[in-house]
């Protein structure tokens, strides 16, 4: 099934909007300049009901990357939080991978981001093993070898890809 044909809804800038609309420009600036932040959270089915895993740390991460990437969030932490259950009760989801992913806007295209907006859209879906049943024993005996390194990226992760961004220019200020 198609990433974008699917039934639900995504949070979007602050409202849930059906899946399908859940669109951005081809000219958004992260989508060429690799500049964005995201994070990775997974909701469980227990006897008491969903469980979001560590939904505090996780929210606190996605909000240390935009600092260090110098966006100015317009939602707290409690928001973005409320959002993200409010993405998982809207879709019916007992087990779910949950993605919020913050980037920048379409406004104008250039190096610097100044001058476009700062977007934020949360999706959750049914996902089973992240890299598939076959390989996520396999992967987590070869990551005791990255551990050093692994170790360093944890702080946030991040989406920034080309070297004319290796040093991040304030955004939006």
């Amino acid at each position: 099934m198609s990433m974008s044909d699917r039934d639900g809804f995504i949070w979007s800038d602050g409202k849930l909007v059906p899946w399908r609309e859940a669109n951005i420009h081809v000219l958004t600036h992260s989508l060429h300049y690799g500049m964005g932040v995201f994070e990775g959270i997974r909701a469980y089915k227990t006897p008491q009901g969903t469980a979001i895993f560590r939904l505090p740390e996780h929210v606190k991460r996605l909000f240390n990357g935009t600092k260090i990437f110098q966006m100015a969030m317009e939602y707290t932490p409690e928001q973005i939080s409320n959002a993200i259950i409010e993405v998982v009760n809207s879709n019916k989801l007992e087990a779910c991978y949950i993605r919020p992913i913050i980037f920048i806007g379409s406004q104008k295209l250039g190096i610097s981001p100044k001058g476009n907006t700062i977007h934020i859209a949360i999706a959750a879906w049914e996902w089973g093993a992240y890299l598939g049943e076959d390989k996520a024993q396999r992967f987590s005996a070869s990551q005791s070898t990255l551990n050093a390194y692994l170790m360093a990226l944890r702080s946030f992760k991040w989406r920034w890809n080309t070297p004319q961004s290796r040093s991040p220019t304030p955004l939006l200020r």
